[in-house]
């Protein structure tokens, strides 16, 4: 779960509900200042939401990119669906991706979010012009992760969201504004999305090989302190895929919010070098 440090939108960055394969998405957006480069699409993770990219917007839109990120179908502000497979929820990042830029996105995929964006490749690989991992994995996570996450799975329909939210913020302090967000947040999910992502968590297929055949460009980045997917296995994971990976310093699993600067630093020189 990414944890924002504000909620407040910088300048430039627009709030907007578009329409997606399922219903409206609910979206941050950001335009290309200067010389457009591209366009740039941000996948979130499991818990999380748009939100966990809003310091990333202002600085891509910096170095010419148009920026888009989002709810996925069934978290948070966006309407839920009837089809929560992960097939499904690559078919609505390519939509989103074609509806905001026929020329093709950059897609990065942030956590449970880079298990969607490398679906998204083998979907519709021609509607992107790159692939960016965050903190991610070649497919599930491994069984020390997959343990609780089963207990949640069971819970999830059977417990409220309320209860299951306050379980796993127990002893954790956080100012009021964030705290109330995140509980906001999590008991907004439709409880069949929010199952369906943490199931997906447990049992969703490798398919690294699949995207080295699509022979999109990929990037992968992770923070120094990660603690979801083993820093072996995504090391391994970026060696099958053909390139490394850019450890984010001072960031654990979620970059974006805790060194957003750093990330763009190294992430940077690859979307210019795919536009």
């Amino acid at each position: 779960m990414s944890v924002p440090r504000t909620l407040e939108l910088p300048a430039g960055v627009r709030s907007a509900v578009v329409a997606g394969l399922d219903g409206d998405v609910a979206t941050l957006t950001a335009s290309a200042t200067g010389p457009r480069r591209g366009h740039v699409l941000l996948v979130p993770g499991w818990t999380g939401s748009k939100e966990d990219f809003t310091p990333l917007l202002p600085l891509l839109a910096d170095a010419g990119y148009d920026v888009m990120a989002y709810d996925q179908a069934g978290q948070y502000e966006s309407a839920p669906a009837a089809d929560y497979s992960l097939e499904r929820y690559a078919a609505n990042a390519l939509h989103l991706s074609r509806s905001a830029s026929p020329d093709g996105s950059h897609v990065l995929g942030h956590s449970f979010g880079g298990l969607v964006a490398q679906q998204a490749a083998l979907l519709g690989m021609a509607d992107l012009r790159s692939l960016s991992l965050l903190c991610t994995g070649p497919g599930a996570l491994g069984e020390d992760a997959r343990r609780p996450l089963r207990k949640l799975v069971a819970a999830i329909g059977q417990v409220p969201l309320l209860r299951l939210h306050e379980i796993r913020e127990q002893g954790v302090k956080r100012p009021a504004q964030i705290t109330s967000f995140l509980a906001k947040r999590f008991t907004s999910n439709d409880p069949r999305s929010l199952r369906a992502m943490t199931q997906l968590l447990i049992d969703a297929p490798d398919v690294v090989e699949q995207v080295v055949a699509t022979g999109l460009p990929v990037w992968v980045g992770r923070g120094a302190d990660d603690d979801a997917w083993p820093h072996d296995v995504q090391a391994d994971m970026a060696r099958r895929l053909r390139t490394e990976v850019h450890v984010v310093p001072d960031s654990a699993h979620s970059p974006a919010v805790e060194n957003p600067a750093a990330l763009v630093d190294l992430w940077l020189p690859f979307l210019k070098e795919h536009s």
